[in-house]
C-alpha cells in the first residue's frame, strides 16, 4: 500500500470521518408519505439527507465519543470492526464527500422545496 494513503488518517487534523455516520434508507423514496416521513427526519439537528450513485442516506452528524484531541482514536486497538474494514484510499482528506452528492438536503426547508417541484400537488393533502 501506498505511503501516502497509510498515513493519511495522521495528516487528517479533523478527523471528518470520525465526525458522522451514514445509514442506507434501502429503498428509495418515492411516495409523498414517504418524503412526508424524511421531512420529520431532517426536522431534527444534525440529520440530513443525501442521495449518491442513486441511493438515498439519511447522514447523522455528531461526533464519535472517543475521537481524542488531535484525531487520535482512544480505543483503537479495540475499535468495532468497521472501523478497522475502513478503507481510506478515498477519503474526505481528498475531497469533501457532499461534493459528489447527486441530492443533499441539510434541513427541512430545502427538503421542502424539492418536494414542491417533485410533486406538483405537494400543498394538497
Amino acid at each position: 500500500m501506498d505511503l501516502a494513503v497509510t498515513n493519511k488518517c495522521s495528516r487528517c487534523l479533523k478527523s471528518i470521518c470520525c465526525t458522522y455516520t451514514t445509514e442506507a434508507l434501502g429503498v428509495a423514496p418515492r411516495s409523498k408519505a414517504d418524503f412526508d416521513h424524511l421531512l420529520w427526519q431532517v426536522s431534527h439537528q444534525g440529520v440530513e439527507l443525501y442521495k449518491d450513485e442513486g441511493d438515498w442516506y439519511l447522514m447523522f452528524l455528531g461526533r464519535c465519543e472517543h475521537l481524542q484531541p488531535g484525531g487520535a482514536c482512544g480505543i483503537y486497538n479495540e475499535r468495532p470492526q468497521i472501523c478497522r474494514d475502513y478503507d481510506n484510499d478515498w477519503c474526505e482528506y481528498d475531497a469533501p464527500a457532499e461534493a459528489g452528492f447527486e441530492l443533499h438536503f441539510r434541513n427541512y426547508a430545502e427538503l421542502l422545496s424539492y418536494c414542491r417541484k417533485r410533486f406538483k400537488s405537494w400543498g394538497k393533502r
